[in-house]
């Protein structure tokens, strides 16, 4: 009889959390119908808002991977004096008021920043513009990555990386051949991650970048633009959010599957073999 009391309270604790968690998607879905959400998407601002975001998200995750995979892969492989700093360092953004990260961006790259008269002999002014967007995005979100690229490259066995390079190959065709496949999973899960995070990024972007139609307005900053103007348009805007986190989740849910499938290690989102 105590188990079933046990095992009911657990049921219905977990009801609640999950009620609780699907309640304001179920709100927004209710609010606007599938036709008004369609219908939004022709809406320039909805448009230009997403063209926006998408643009910026993918050249933040490029760079995100370019820089953020080489720099997980010496944290999790190597022990160096201010290891434990340089850990801190790539997780402290994630407990950053978003607001503060994007005040530091501007003080560090503002027209006023440390490097603010060294972009500018440049030419190169960041704040208030499109790469202003990448740049907060890529700050903001890049931590989700390294810090699951890291324990990817720590969770794969060392006795593979030795064997590889006692058979001849180098540092780099090591990497490649033998220890990204072997990390792809956790690295297509941060990547996912990050992007998601990327994509609904408001606070430093709207410090940093502003909110400029069809220059670094982008979807969130479209829907707080929007919510005392026209809320159905915001809440519609809010849906495709939604949609686009959810078809993110799904396509990383079957990548996933497919490298833990034994006939189907060739099909992951990477497109690497099993024999890699």
């Amino acid at each position: 009889m105590r188990r079933r009391l046990g095992f009911g309270l657990f049921v219905a604790v977990a009801v609640v959390t999950l009620a609780f968690l699907a309640l304001p998607i179920v709100g927004i879905f209710v609010h606007t119908s599938p036709g008004n959400l369609l219908h939004q998407l022709s809406n320039p601002v909805v448009t230009d808002a997403l063209i926006v975001s998408l643009k910026t998200s993918l050249i933040a995750q490029a760079l995100i991977l370019l820089f953020g995979t080489p720099t997980a892969y010496l944290l999790a492989t190597r022990r160096f004096a201010g290891h434990a700093l340089a850990v801190t360092l790539v997780e402290l953004p994630l407990v950053l008021p978003p607001a503060v990260a994007g005040i530091g961006l501007l003080t560090a790259l503002g027209h006023y920043g440390l490097l603010g008269s060294s972009l500018h002999a440049l030419g190169i002014s960041l704040p208030f513009t499109q790469t202003a967007v990448t740049v907060a995005v890529a700050y903001v979100a890049s931590p989700l990555y390294i810090r699951q690229a890291i324990a990817s490259f720590d969770a794969t066995d060392p006795r593979l990386t030795a064997a590889s390079r006692t058979l001849g190959a180098g540092p780099v065709r090591t990497f490649f051949r033998v220890v990204l496949p072997l990390a792809r999973g956790g690295l297509v899960a941060g990547l996912a991650l990050s992007f998601a995070r990327g994509l609904g990024e408001f606070g430093a972007t709207i410090m940093f970048a502003g909110s400029l139609q069809r220059v670094t307005q982008t979807l969130p900053l479209a829907i707080y633009a929007e919510f005392d103007v026209n809320f159905d348009t915001a809440v519609a805007m809010g849906g495709v959010l939604v949609l686009f986190s959810a078809l993110l989740l799904l396509t990383l849910r079957i990548a996933l599957s497919w490298q833990r499938s034994p006939s189907n290690r060739s099909l992951s989102l990477f497109g690497l073999s099993s024999s890699a």
